[in-house]
């Protein structure tokens, strides 16, 4: 199914060291003719780092989706009844914010989209970015990879020599995934060899 002309959400929370890998992908679903609507994290909104200022990429998703950023949990409520989405994307995810989405604790902007589109049974994809989906985190990852109308940015291990407990999605698959998921397929394979990326 193509994006052509579908209302997507995209989340972004704190794992700055993603977001250049992250930013062609949106574009690319804006060059395809998707409505991308962002939404933040105040992590994403308030951080410096080495990556970058929150103001900066806010600024630049901004110009890319042609939307201002939804940056509380307030704005992101009528994602579900009043605007609804064809599909949620949250990338990066961090381990952080996939242990609240999985159980239930709707604490920032995007989590609130994301559980917002979840009750219209809509598609929600997830592109993880974390150092502990191998550890402490894994019951979680495991508890959403089962969870119905939840579809997953193809992972793998990114550093296993140095982070032997870290995953991350192959954010160029987004759109892949994305279109896969608002069939009600999950893109396989799920687990792949991202080190050799």
């Amino acid at each position: 199914m193509s994006v052509k002309g579908k209302r997507i959400g995209f989340g972004l929370t704190g794992s700055h060291c993603t977001y250049d890998a992250v930013f062609p992908e949106i574009e690319r679903l804006v060059n395809n003719g998707a409505e991308v609507m962002p939404i933040v994290t105040s992590t994403v909104m308030n951080t410096e780092t080495r990556f970058g200022k929150g103001e900066d990429w806010i600024k630049r998703i901004e110009d890319v989706t042609g939307h201002k950023v939804i940056d509380s949990i307030v704005k992101a409520e009528p994602l579900g009844p009043k605007i609804p989405l064809d599909c949620m994307v949250i990338a990066p995810l961090t381990g952080n914010s996939m242990s609240k989405f999985a159980n239930a604790m709707t604490d920032s902007p995007v989590l609130m989209a994301a559980k917002a589109t979840l009750r219209n049974h809509r598609p929600v994809v997830l592109g993880i970015s974390t150092n502990d989906a191998l550890g402490l985190n894994g019951i979680n990852l495991m508890r959403l990879i089962s969870t119905k109308d939840i579809y997953f940015i193809p992972f793998g291990q990114d550093a296993p020599e140095s982070k032997p407990k870290s995953m991350v999605a192959r954010m160029t698959l987004i759109q892949e995934t994305i279109e896969a998921a608002m069939e009600g397929h999950q893109l396989q394979p799920v687990v792949i060899e991202r080190y050799l990326d």
